[in-house]
C-alpha cells in the first residue's frame, strides 16, 4: 500500500499535467469541481501540511535566525516584485496581471521542500522558510497584493487576509495540535496524506482549467512565457542574492528553490474567493505550477549531480523529513 503511495505521489506532476489536458479536452468531464470543493481540496492539503508538523518545528525557528530571514524576505520581495513586472512587460490583460501577482505573492510551496532534498540543499531551512512564510502569509500576501494588483483591479485586503487564514493557517495550525496531541494516530493518518494531497491538487488543477478552457487555449503561450520568466526570475535572484550576501553554497541553492516555489494551489482558491469579477485570475496559477515543478527538478538535478558539503554554521543538528509531496499546484508535503 504504502509503496504504491509513494510511486504514485513520485509521478505527481504527470498527473496533474495529464488531469489539466482533460480539463481543457473536455471540460465538462471536470467543470464540476469548484467553489467549496476546491476551497476543501486544499484544506486538507494544508492539513497534510499540519500533520508534518511538530512542536520541535517551531523551536527551530530560533536556531538559525539569518539564514531564516533571508529566505522569508528574499521570497517576499523578489517573487511579488518579479510578477508585477512580468505582467506590466507582458501586458497582460487585468484578469491575468491580477492572477500572476497573485501566485507571485503567496508563500512557498511545500512541494519546494521535495525539491530541496532532492538537490541535496538545506532541507531544515526549506521547512522552516516554507513554515514561517506560511503562517505569515495572512500578512504578506493581501499587503503586496493590496499594492500591486490593486494597480488593475480593486483589492479588499481584510477580505483576503481572512481566506489566507482560513484556507491556509487555520488548518496548519490545526495539524500541528492533532499532532501534538495525538501524535501515534496522526502519523498513521498522515502516510497517506501525500496520496490525498495529489489528488485533491489534481482535481483542482483540471477544474481550473476546465472551467476557462477557452480563455487557456487561446493565451496558452502567453501565460506559458509569464510563468517561465516568474520562476526563473525567482529562482535566479534568489540564488544570486544569497551569493551577494556571502550565504555558503547549500543556503543559497535552499534560498533559491525556496523563493522560486509558490503555493499555487493556494493561490488558485483565494483568486476565486476575493475575484469573482475576474474570473480568469486563477489560470495562472496552473501555468505556474506545472513550470515550477519542471524548472524546480531539472534545477534538482543539475545541483545533485554537482553536490556541496554543508557549510551552514546555522544548520540544526536534527534535520526534519522533506515534507509531504503535494504536487505542483499548491504544494504540500511529501509542496
Amino acid at each position: 500500500m504504502f509503496r504504491f503511495i509513494s510511486w504514485f505521489t513520485s509521478l505527481y506532476p504527470v498527473w496533474v499535467i495529464s488531469f489539466a489536458v482533460v480539463g481543457l479536452v473536455h471540460p465538462t468531464s471536470l467543470s464540476w469541481f469548484t467553489g467549496g470543493w476546491v476551497v476543501w481540496a486544499l484544506t486538507l492539503v494544508m492539513l497534510g501540511m499540519g500533520f508534518t508538523l511538530t512542536v520541535d518545528d517551531f523551536r527551530r525557528l530560533f536556531r538559525a535566525p539569518s539564514s531564516l530571514a533571508l529566505g522569508f524576505l528574499a521570497h517576499y520581495t523578489i517573487m511579488p516584485l518579479a510578477g508585477w513586472s512580468v505582467a506590466h512587460v507582458l501586458n497582460l490583460e487585468p484578469g491575468f496581471a491580477v492572477g500572476l501577482i497573485l501566485v507571485a505573492s503567496c508563500p512557498s510551496g511545500t512541494a519546494s521542500n521535495v525539491i530541496c532534498y532532492l538537490a541535496r540543499a538545506n532541507v531544515a531551512l526549506a521547512v522552516l522558510v516554507t513554515l514561517t512564510s506560511t503562517l505569515l502569509a495572512f500578512v504578506m500576501t493581501p499587503a503586496w497584493c493590496k499594492a500591486l494588483a490593486g494597480q488593475y483591479v480593486p483589492v479588499d485586503a481584510a477580505k483576503l487576509s481572512l481566506s489566507t487564514i482560513q484556507i491556509a493557517v487555520a488548518p496548519v495550525l490545526v495539524g500541528v495540535f492533532c499532532n501534538w496531541l495525538f501524535p501515534k494516530a496522526t502519523a498513521s493518518v498522515s502516510r497517506v496524506g501525500p496520496l490525498v494531497s495529489v489528488l485533491a491538487l489534481m482535481f483542482v488543477t483540471g477544474g481550473i482549467v476546465a472551467q476557462n478552457a477557452a480563455a487557456v487555449k487561446a493565451n496558452a503561450g502567453k501565460l506559458a512565457l509569464a510563468a517561465v520568466l516568474l520562476h526563473v526570475l525567482g529562482f535566479g535572484v534568489g540564488y544570486i542574492v544569497a551569493k551577494i550576501l556571502r550565504r555558503p553554497e547549500e543556503i543559497a541553492r535552499t534560498i533559491s528553490i525556496e523563493v522560486g516555489m509558490q503555493n499555487g494551489g493556494l493561490a488558485a482558491v483565494l483568486a476565486k474567493q476575493n475575484f469573482p469579477m475576474q474570473p480568469l485570475a486563477a489560470v495562472p496559477a496552473i501555468f505556474s505550477a506545472i513550470t515550477q515543478t519542471l524548472l524546480g527538478s531539472l534545477l534538482a538535478t543539475w545541483w545533485r549531480m554537482h553536490p556541496v558539503a554543508s557549510s551552514n554554521p546555522e544548520a540544526t543538528n536534527s534535520t526534519p523529513a522533506p515534507l509531504p509531496v503535494s504536487p505542483a499546484i499548491p504544494e504540500a508535503r511529501p509542496e
